[in-house]
């Protein structure tokens, strides 16, 4: 585990609230943990979206992800 990423225990607790279905447009949705930890790495840091390291995929795939669930 790294800094400002889920624990194991942590993830427990918010892993059945994550939409399940895991297709959309075609393709496989990216792991959720692996978003909300991209998600938590960039609000803690206050860095630029295009500077999400690579280990969280692609910034544009954690910025849609996190302007659909704050809506």
């Amino acid at each position: 585990m790294r800094r400002h990423e889920l624990s194991d225990a942590q993830w427990e607790l918010i892993a059945d609230l994550m939409p399940r279905g895991g297709l959309r447009g075609g393709g496989r949705w990216r792991d959720h943990r692996q978003v909300v930890n991209g998600l938590m790495w960039k609000l803690a840091t206050g860095a630029q979206w295009r500077d999400l390291p690579e280990r969280y995929g692609p910034w544009q795939t954690v910025y849609e992800r996190f302007s659909r669930w704050r809506r």
